[in-house]
């Protein structure tokens, strides 16, 4: 193996891959070798991030992708195959905090509503993309995994799959499937050799958590909440699942990888 590359000859897809963690972690795994399928339902963000990639010497592909499209699923994994021969890695990071699009700065503590405010369509809209994708992702990549050995996948949950808070509560919902949900795949595959692992990102600056951290009391609770004095990076919760993702987690699997700055230590 080449020094430093620890994903040599790998063949990964990364969902939510345009921005915030999801580019950082395409372009991690690009830098250690894999070659990289990134997609995401923002085209032209993510045609940038593949041409960033490849600029810099890397091997990456982008391709639209609504996760909560079954057929669409298929069609990704097949383009990985047909590219590249085999899939090794899937990151399901796409996801929605369940915010008001249109709300550039959060007005409240959280970004969601509170329970009773709560409509049933913004529910399943969230459940949708956070859980329901993350399945569909994980459905879609198996058999190919199978076919080439084995594999890691890699699932972004969030603290708040792990603590609850006084809203927001789809969001926690979907996160805490997310975070059993991985458990039970690695049962179900582990004679498969296919690892599935969960990542719980505490309080990171990115464009999703834009709004929030953008009103100051909303922030300063936030950074009271972490004991590390900072908010944590795309790039942070990229170099845990390039450990996920690399042979040096091959004994590593249903299992949560909190990265929080020590929040849920409190």
């Amino acid at each position: 193996m080449e020094p430093g590359k620890r994903l040599l000859g790998k063949v990964a897809v990364v969902t939510g891959g345009a921005s915030g963690i999801g580019a950082a972690t395409a372009r991690l795994f690009a830098q250690h070798g894999a070659s990289v399928l990134l997609t995401d339902s923002n085209t032209s963000l993510g045609k940038s991030i593949e041409t960033e990639i490849a600029s810099a010497g890397g091997t990456a592909r982008f391709a639209e992708q609504d996760v909560r499209n079954e057929g669409r699923w298929s069609a990704i994994v097949d383009q990985a195959e047909k590219a590249w021969g085999r899939v090794d890695i899937l990151c399901n990071i796409a996801g929605i905090s369940g915010r008001d699009p249109k709300q550039n700065i959060q007005t409240g503590h959280t970004a969601g509503p509170r329970l009773a405010d709560q409509t049933l369509e913004h529910w399943n809209l969230v459940m949708e993309i956070n859980a329901t994708g993350v399945f569909l992702g994980t459905k879609a990549a198996v058999p190919a995994m199978q076919r080439s050995g084995g594999g890691s996948i890699i699932n972004i949950s969030s603290i708040c799959g792990i603590v609850g808070s006084h809203a927001n509560a789809a969001y926690h919902a979907s996160k805490g499937a997310v975070r059993i949900f991985s458990k039970a795949a690695a049962i179900q595959y582990a004679p498969d050799r296919i690892r599935v692992n969960s990542v719980h990102p505490g309080f990171v600056d990115t464009p999703m958590t834009a709004p929030g951290h953008s009103n100051p009391e909303v922030a300063r609770k936030r950074m009271e909440a972490t004991p590390l004095g900072r908010f944590g990076t795309p790039y942070d919760i990229a170099a845990g699942c390039l450990y996920l993702a690399s042979d040096e987690a091959s004994w590593v699997t249903g299992t949560e990888l909190v990265i929080d700055g020590g929040m849920t230590a409190n």
